[in-house]
């Protein structure tokens, strides 16, 4: 099952989990999905962001040959 913090969660706790989210966010829930996947993308471009800062240090580093004797 790929819900570790669920262990035992089968098909007919799913569905009741899903009508009470319907129940609790109704018209909002369109809404609510939207900006979670807005703050997800923002997520991924920080953290592509700093691996590409990082990457760019390491290879800045490379680059820096020592002088020969």
């Amino acid at each position: 099952m790929p819900f570790a913090f669920l262990p035992n969660l089968g098909t007919t706790e799913l569905v009741i989990v899903a009508f009470v989210s319907l129940l609790m966010f109704g018209n909002r829930l369109p809404s609510v999905m939207r900006s979670l996947g807005k703050s997800v993308t923002e997520f991924k471009k920080g953290v592509a962001g700093i691996e590409d800062e990082l990457d760019e240090a390491v290879n800045a580093d490379k680059k820096i040959t020592p002088p020969a004797p």
